[in-house]
């Protein structure tokens, strides 16, 4: 693992070997959080791409990594992956349960030449039950775990929370923490093992609070109806007089009483806690923000701790005062995205190189894994490393 004598943006991977088999969604972007932690991530790249409809130079959850291609249904396409596999770290693969076994880089295989190997599998369903071979994306995953049920209003139909909550947070995040639990542990006892991160196994895990709150009687099972979801009159957004929205959330007492104020409505001061007098308060939040436009309740609230934030734009994200100071995007490539988090002290972290393109690493990890045989029979390409 790195150390504090790591190079200025390498990160607290530096050193770590990682290999990414090609796919979409939650994997590539797993593997882009390794690397921009620092591990030397290795793409391998099937010919013809991955169907994706985007082009490879602005795929940004590439960054950071370089890139191979290798034909895994081709004679010779199991052995280069699994000379890979035996000089890594960890390796992530993304295909439904039983495929990376037919194409002779299952875990067992994988295992056989490297037993420390961390075997990360990310997939939706997860590696067993009914629906493991089953197809699918964030949206069905996420509706059977009872969380896309939980979010939009009571009377329109559930609202998609884009890929996020499914590919990325259940899914991603988890296949991260458990890839570098199953490290620690390798590197602890030398012995390597299989990670089977689920899409409906960690977004569930994400409801625990909720759950415990249900259980309590404190959560009731409909979309809003209680104090996180938009039940709450002040917790949740409001339309200003400009088309755009404000988002309000000031739960503890203080925080509301000086919501209210700023607000103009002072004579609610004491609906907060009483739930029959939530419609008005609701009507009379609504009727202040429709009075003055986003720029003018921003200004209003500026400086107070009352938890109100103006709803922007991606593109106008960027330019917030707050996330500009902090750095929290950054441009590499005429590309404007989310910088590296979270951040060290000692080992911090950067956009090191843009998307990798499909095989253009070939020759540089070839010679720096020493795996000659990745660029046999494979036409000469500049390598950018």
């Amino acid at each position: 693992m790195a150390t504090a004598q790591t190079p200025p943006g390498q990160g607290p991977l530096a050193g770590v070997r990682v290999v990414e088999l090609a796919g979409i969604g939650p994997g590539p972007f797993a593997a882009m959080l390794l690397a921009d932690l620092g591990a030397d991530v290795v793409r391998v790249d099937r010919p013809g791409g991955t169907g994706l409809a985007i082009d490879p130079a602005y795929d940004v959850t590439n960054r950071n990594k370089r890139s191979v291609i290798v034909d895994l249904k081709s004679e010779e396409g199991a052995a280069r992956v699994l000379d890979l596999a035996e000089r890594a770290d960890i390796l992530i693969e993304g295909y439904r349960p039983g495929v990376a076994e037919r194409l002779g880089v299952g875990p067992g295989a994988c295992h056989a030449r490297n037993p420390g190997l961390v075997y990360g599998r990310m997939t939706g369903w997860g590696q067993d039950g009914p629906l493991a071979h089953r197809a699918g994306h964030d949206v069905a995953y996420i509706a059977l775990t009872g969380t896309l049920g939980m979010i939009g209003d009571p009377d329109r139909p559930p609202a998609v929370p884009a890929n996020l909550l499914g590919d990325y947070a259940g899914g991603s995040l988890y296949l991260v923490v458990g890839v570098l639990a199953a490290l620690h542990h390798a590197r602890a006892g030398g012995t390597g093992q299989v990670v089977d991160a689920a899409i409906v196994d960690g977004t569930a895990h994400l409801s625990a609070m909720i759950h415990g709150m249900l259980a309590a009687g404190g959560w009731q099972d409909r979309r809003g109806a209680n104090l996180l979801d938009g039940g709450c009159p002040y917790y949740g957004t409001y339309e200003t007089a400009d088309g755009r929205y404000m988002a309000v959330g000031p739960l503890e007492p203080r925080f509301y009483e000086e919501f209210v104020t700023l607000l103009g409505i002072p004579e609610h001061s004491g609906a907060r806690r009483d739930r029959a007098r939530w419609g008005e308060l609701r009507a009379a939040v609504a009727a202040r923000f429709k009075s003055r436009t986003q720029r003018e309740w921003t200004a209003r609230f500026e400086g107070s701790d009352a938890c109100v934030a103006s709803v922007l734009s991606l593109s106008e994200a960027p330019h917030h005062p707050h996330l500009a100071a902090r750095g929290t995007f950054t441009d590499h490539g005429g590309i404007t995205q989310p910088a590296p988090a979270p951040r060290f002290s000692a080992t911090p972290t950067a956009v090191r190189t843009g998307p990798a393109q499909p095989g253009a690493d070939s020759a540089g990890v070839a010679r720096d894994w020493d795996v000659p045989d990745l660029v046999q029979d494979q036409e000469p390409m500049k390598d950018p490393g």
